[in-house]
């Protein structure tokens, strides 16, 4: 079950990222992000509110959780603060660069998630599934040599930069939730952390605001897609961790496959450059979460 929910996240990714780089078009990577986590706040509001005030609008439903108290809280704020560290490098990585070179970027987090989960949680893979790794990072490579065609030199391009710091946020995410899913409720997961991101983006919001610096903005229906996707996504992703038999880099490999979509999408909407050479870069990542599959039934 926790395999298809990894797929299942990882296709929800794909399109998270398509509906953020249009999102972005013209708009302050602040306001975008502001606006996104109230839209998630309001969408978990009801669990939020039957859960925490008893109101049992979704008793013995996977729309429920227990309360928790304040050390409970204090972890899923830290989650919060690294999560949205890692979403404003990311948004302001993905404004300025094609989504074919965000997306490669990206699918290096399982490789540094791996080392992690090793190291810490002790966990060990099979052979296939280091078959899928190894194919996995070797269409890393291909797909960062595939970059520099497009004139972006990965070592001193600001925005690269900015992806990669995304990218090594986002791997401590990835760790940190192992560590609080074995022991927190997704549901309680995913309510809190949208709460406390949101009051944390209306306060930089509105500072920018007195400051006299918010940018004009434009609204585009992409802005609540990228709540739709994420929240769906985010949901498949915790309860796949919470399976007692799931393992983190597996999952995390997984859902780095979202760059087949937003390779499609980046091709098709947007008209990216440079695509014959990274279709077959694609391929390798398509067999690597093949071996992956297979050495994890």
């Amino acid at each position: 079950m926790w395999l298809s929910l990894a797929f299942l996240s990882a296709l929800l990714l794909g399109f998270y990222d398509v509906a953020k780089k249009q999102a972005l078009k013209g708009n302050a990577v602040p306001v975008v992000l502001l606006l996104n986590t109230l839209f998630s706040t309001l969408l978990f509001s009801p669990v939020l509110l039957s859960s925490e005030l008893g109101l049992g609008w979704f008793d013995g439903s996977i729309f429920s959780f227990t309360p928790q108290g304040v050390e409970a809280h204090l972890k899923i704020a830290l989650k919060s603060a690294i999560v949205l560290s890692s979403w404003v490098f990311g948004y302001i990585g993905i404004k300025h660069l094609p989504l074919t070179i965000v997306g490669p970027i990206n699918a290096t987090r399982p490789v540094l998630v791996l080392l992690g989960a090793l190291l810490i949680f002790g966990e060990r893979l099979n052979l296939l599934q280091w078959a899928g790794v190894t194919l996995a990072l070797f269409s890393i490579f291909l797909l960062s040599r595939a970059g520099r065609k497009e004139g972006i030199n990965f070592a001193r391009n600001r925005w690269i930069l900015c992806v990669a710091a995304a990218a090594l946020l986002g791997t401590t995410s990835g760790l940190y939730d192992r560590y609080i899913m074995r022991e927190l409720e997704p549901l309680f997961v995913q309510s809190w952390f949208s709460l406390y991101q949101a009051a944390i983006m209306a306060l930089v919001v509105g500072v920018m605001a007195l400051r006299g610096a918010l940018p004009e903005f434009r609204w585009t229906w992409a802005i609540p897609l990228i709540t739709i996707f994420l929240t769906i996504a985010d949901m498949a992703y915790f309860v796949a961790l919470a399976e007692g038999d799931s393992m983190v880099a597996i999952v995390s490999m997984i859902r780095r496959s979202s760059v087949v979509v937003s390779f499609v999408c980046g091709a098709m909407l947007f008209g990216e450059k440079n695509l014959r050479a990274k279709a077959l870069d694609l391929l390798f990542i398509l067999i690597g979460m093949l071996f992956l599959w297979l050495g994890s039934r």
